[in-house]
């Protein structure tokens, strides 16, 4: 992640983007393990109570930026989460204040945590 993550900047962003799905209050949406009856899984929430930080940033940027069809293909898979990809609305600095917003939410043992799984992630890239 960018070291000049403006956090304020990433809140305003978060709440215009993406918290008509994920929640005002980076809740998620109900039911959010169960997929609907579109076969979609609703949104997950954000805060600590989700999964997002089970995953590195890299993950994150790209789940945004390209959508999750887009991610899970390039691992493999055919999965359709129903996130779409904001790459042509938001630019990587804007999308990185927005991740920087949510972690910013989180405890201090959950940024440690998303952080070693960061820094695995890295490490994977690099091999």
């Amino acid at each position: 992640m960018p070291e000049d993550i403006d956090i304020v900047a990433g809140k305003a962003l978060y709440a215009e983007t993406c918290a008509a799905c994920h929640g005002a209050n980076l809740e998620g949406q109900p039911d959010w393990r169960s997929p609907g009856e579109d076969g979609r899984l609703p949104a997950p929430p954000h805060d600590e109570t989700g999964h997002t930080w089970h995953h590195g940033d890299r993950l994150l940027f790209d789940y945004t930026k390209l959508g999750g069809r887009v991610v899970m293909a390039a691992q493999g898979m055919d999965f359709d989460s129903g996130m779409p990809g904001f790459g042509d609305q938001l630019s990587d600095q804007e999308i990185w204040n927005i991740l920087g917003y949510i972690k910013s939410t989180w405890p201090e043992r959950i940024q440690d945590m998303q952080a070693v799984r960061t820094e695995g992630e890295t490490r994977s890239r690099e091999n």
